[in-house]
């Protein structure tokens, strides 16, 4: 497999956590993602992931996955054990709706679009960051709370909703938010911090 990625990105953070939880390994080919020169803006990327995002995974029968969600659920299909989504219906549910929240507002090119088109500097756009970081780590910890049943964002182990909150709580974290006003992804982070595979996946800061 050859994976995608840039390492500062939360989305490809899930993937190699997702990897390292069931033991795969896969090729690393960097693509760059800020600034309007970006490879991942670029013909030669795109002729690849016409989304032009990262990761994307090319599978060994050379096939593309791209979206972190879809590609992590193709390796917990592909490689069984341990499983990453929950025995039940409703539990499934529940981790993709945790993984589904926050992300998408973040992303490079969504900086670069309101530079451009909205003429935001790099303090509007770090503001831009940190309301909707706030607002959507405030109801991700209302859900968890809810309905929490384990030990883990959804269970007694570490999973998808977990594989997904973990970078973006790091993230939040290096943006200056204490975790600790979300007592329940506080507690949650704080474990999986102790799993190699969170704890050496997390995304790298950006310089």
């Amino acid at each position: 497999m050859k994976l995608y990625q840039n390492e500062i990105s939360s989305a490809t953070s899930r993937v190699r956590i997702a990897l390292a939880l069931k033991g795969l390994t896969a090729e690393v080919l960097p693509i760059s993602i800020l600034g309007e020169e970006a490879e991942s803006r670029q013909a030669g990327y795109r002729s690849v992931n016409p989304q032009g995002l990262v990761p994307a995974l090319l599978t060994d029968d050379g096939v593309l996955i791209t979206q972190s969600l879809a590609i992590v659920e193709y390796l917990d299909e592909v490689q069984p054990q341990p499983a990453l989504l929950p025995d039940t219906a409703e539990g499934r549910a529940q981790a993709r709706s945790i993984a589904a929240e926050i992300h998408a507002l973040l992303p490079p090119r969504i900086g670069l679009h309101l530079k451009t088109t909205f003429q935001a500097d790099a303090d509007a756009i770090a503001g831009w960051s940190r309301h909707w970081v706030g607002e959507g780590m405030a109801a991700v910890e209302t859900m968890i709370a809810g309905r929490r049943p384990g030990a883990f964002a959804v269970g007694d182990r570490p999973g998808v909703a977990d594989i997904f909150l973990f970078p973006q709580a790091i993230s939040a974290r290096r943006m200056g938010f204490d975790l600790a006003r979300w007592p329940n992804i506080a507690e949650i982070v704080g474990r999986l911090e102790t799993i190699p595979a969170f704890q050496e996946n997390a995304p790298a800061p950006r310089r």
